[in-house]
C-alpha cells in the first residue's frame, strides 16, 4: 500500500510542494511568529519554499500576515531570512 504523501501550498510562488520540502512558520498561542522547521510545534502554520524569492514575494504582498491572521513587524522578515539561509545549507 502506498503511503499518502502531503503536499502544501507556498504562500510566495503558490505552487504545490512536498511538506518535508518546505518551511513551516507558525503562530502559537502566545502570538510569537516561529520558524519550525521540524514542523511540528503547535499552531497555525503557513509554508514557504526554501528559496529566498519567495520570502520576498511574501513579504511585499503581505500574504504572511494574511495567512497567520496577524500584523508582521518588519524585523520578522529579516530574522525569516536568516533563518532560512541556514535551512537551506
Amino acid at each position: 500500500m502506498n503511503k499518502k504523501i502531503p503536499v502544501r501550498l507556498c504562500l510566495g510562488c503558490n505552487s504545490p510542494k512536498e511538506k518535508r520540502e518546505m518551511v513551516r512558520i507558525v503562530k502559537n498561542k502566545e502570538g510569537e511568529i516561529r520558524v519550525d522547521l521540524s514542523g511540528k510545534l503547535p499552531g497555525r502554520g503557513a509554508y514557504i519554499c526554501k528559496n529566498t524569492q519567495c520570502l520576498e514575494k511574501l513579504q511585499k504582498n503581505k500574504r504572511l500576515g494574511k495567512a497567520l491572521g496577524t500584523d508582521i513587524p518588519e524585523g520578522l522578515y529579516d530574522k525569516l531570512r536568516e533563518e532560512l539561509a541556514g535551512a537551506t545549507e
